[in-house]
């Protein structure tokens, strides 16, 4: 399997599946683990990072997880290649940056990947379709048990998993769900919502996770602390605090349906003329036309196209793609036609 073989394939996470799956896009857990009696990466020296590659790959190559997977060293990638893994959320920008030393792994489905020296010398992601954070864990649990035998992971009978990042410690994990909530936006309640998230130490993030911001009406909540949590009281915390605004973006929805129906159809309508039928645009003004034609496929008003389509433009139209699929660099402008013409191609009718 090569890079360029995901530019014909559909993440697992894409494919508009699972639970609530009209509203939530994935779920995600992430563990951060590190080897014991070695320096975390940001005090590593050259040769520790190369070492602890080196066991990383190894392990991974004995593991049945790992069969069906590409293992890449990220300063072999060009910064088209950086951004595109970047872009299917399978590494972080900090990953990308100072590649020395670093390496993903990443299993065919893009269920699995694996961060090798970033921030702590292992980070464990597991993406799924729709609102399903506890089988999401269970596959994360699973690896990070077969990785634990072969591995002597740095930990903590008192503090727990020791990580690089004081917030880590503890279970070190992350459970997100990235969410589609364009009605509370619409109704413009959506800062009372995150307002109250915060207030709960969770997170909200934007599509591509920390230091983002939100678009196409795409949030990502994750947990804050992960210290004084067993895993079990993680995953309770976020799947009540999910629900509920789950119940909320629902509410919205009926209330714009049954309150301002033709404004509702006349934006959803509006976005879907200009994404079918536009020669130039953005990879901002399509995001956000792409969500109100998303929130028109889930409500039944758009009826000939599907979920799983709309979910795989979010991606494909990013820069990176968009030069991967064709096989070269290109300029904003070039980027721009491609774009529209990609868009048409795969919704014009």
């Amino acid at each position: 399997m090569k890079l360029d073989d995901f530019i014909s394939n559909t993440g697992q996470w894409l494919k508009g599946r699972g639970a609530f799956s009209n509203i939530v896009m994935s779920s995600r857990i992430r563990l951060a683990r590190n080897l014991v009696d070695k320096p975390f990466p940001n005090k590593a020296r050259k040769k520790d990072l190369s070492d602890i590659l080196e066991i990383v790959h190894q392990t991974a190559d004995g593991i049945e997880f790992f069969k069906k997977s590409i293992f890449l060293k990220i300063n072999e990638l060009d910064n088209v290649d950086k951004q595109f893994l970047i872009e299917r959320h399978l590494m972080s920008h900090e990953h990308a940056s100072n590649p020395e030393g670093k390496a993903l792994i990443v299993s065919e489905e893009e269920v699995l990947s694996v961060m090798i020296n970033e921030e702590d010398h292992l980070r464990i992601q597991v993406m799924q379709s729709g609102f399903n954070l506890d089988e999401t864990w269970k596959i994360a649990d699973t690896i990070d048990d077969a990785l634990s035998q072969k591995l002597d992971y740095a930990y903590s009978l008192h503090w727990g998993y020791l990580t690089a990042c004081p917030t880590n410690t503890g279970t070190a994990m992350r459970g997100s769900v990235m969410l589609h909530l364009p009605a509370l936006v619409m109704t413009k309640q959506i800062n009372k919502v995150l307002a109250a998230i915060s207030k709960l130490n969770f997170a909200s993030r934007g599509f591509y996770g920390e230091g983002t911001q939100a678009s196409g009406n795409f949030y990502q909540i994750s947990n804050q602390v992960s210290m004084g949590h067993t895993e079990l009281d993680v995953l309770q915390n976020i799947n009540g605090l999910i629900r509920q605004v789950i119940d909320q973006e629902e509410q919205a929805r009926q209330a714009l349906l049954v309150q301002n129906r033709p404004m509702l159809e006349d934006k959803i309508f509006r976005s879907y003329g200009i994404l079918k039928n536009a020669h130039i645009i953005s990879s901002q003004e399509t995001v956000e036309l792409l969500s109100m034609v998303r929130l028109g496929v889930d409500l039944g008003i758009v009826k000939d196209v599907d979920r799983m389509a709309i979910n795989e433009l979010f991606i494909m139209i990013q820069p990176a793609h968009l030069q991967k699929i064709e096989g070269k660099k290109l300029s904003t402008s070039e980027r721009d036609t491609k774009r529209a013409s990609l868009i048409r191609e795969k919704i014009g009718g």
